[in-house]
């Protein structure tokens, strides 16, 4: 039994996402950190809307950058929360019966003042990706730094702080969200969990 796991099933089960906090602790946020992997590079690209077949780059409604990760490349910090991440999956599956096979992630750097509107992460064409999944890395965050997930649910909305360690997930097809802008940098590592393979290649 891993009550973490529990209760992120019944999240999911009872109303389509899952808040958990200290999902991964201080020291293993501060590792990731310290990897240096959020650290400005070539590496980093504008975030665009869309599949690869269909990206565009829209600053007005997203401004975001994102570096993919490959796990067999991925700081061992960050192969510690992938694991994690594995693990959840695979009691996803046995708990909710899912078939969920694979995910795919990337660092995600939001500069101050960006955002990202309203928007389903399921593409129209490509219904693939089942979860929507993200840890956040920021330290000692405040109310009034702004940048909460903000989630559409049916009758209402609630926002989510992006507290260090904090992992949210909900379903990819069902759940409209926005990044509302903050005063400070913002940072996560953010990915979808797929019904099938991941592909190696992003763009």
């Amino acid at each position: 039994m891993n009550p973490v796991f529990d209760s992120i099933a019944d999240g999911l089960a009872e109303s389509g996402y899952a808040v958990a906090d200290q999902f991964l602790s201080q020291q293993e946020v501060e590792s990731i950190q310290q990897a240096g992997g959020f650290k400005a590079d070539s590496e980093f690209k504008k975030a665009g809307i869309g599949n690869k077949q269909s990206l565009q780059i829209q600053e007005g409604i997203r401004g975001d950058y994102i570096k993919w990760l490959d796990r067999n490349d991925a700081p061992e910090s960050v192969r510690v929360y992938l694991q994690r991440l594995d693990e959840l999956i695979q009691y996803l599956n046995r708990a909710l019966f899912l078939s969920l096979k694979d995910f795919e992630v990337h660092m995600t750097v939001y500069p101050i003042g960006s955002f990202y509107k309203r928007h389903l992460d399921q593409f129209k064409k490509d219904d693939h990706r089942k979860l929507s999944v993200i840890l956040y890395l920021n330290n000692d965050w405040q109310d009034s730094h702004g940048g909460q997930l903000r989630m559409y649910l049916p009758g209402q909305t609630k926002d989510f702080l992006p507290l260090a360690g904090r992992l949210v997930i909900f379903r990819s097809d069902e759940i409209e969200h926005e990044v509302l802008p903050a005063t400070r940098e913002r940072l996560s590592i953010t990915g979808w969990v797929l019904d099938r393979l991941a592909e190696l290649k992003h763009i």
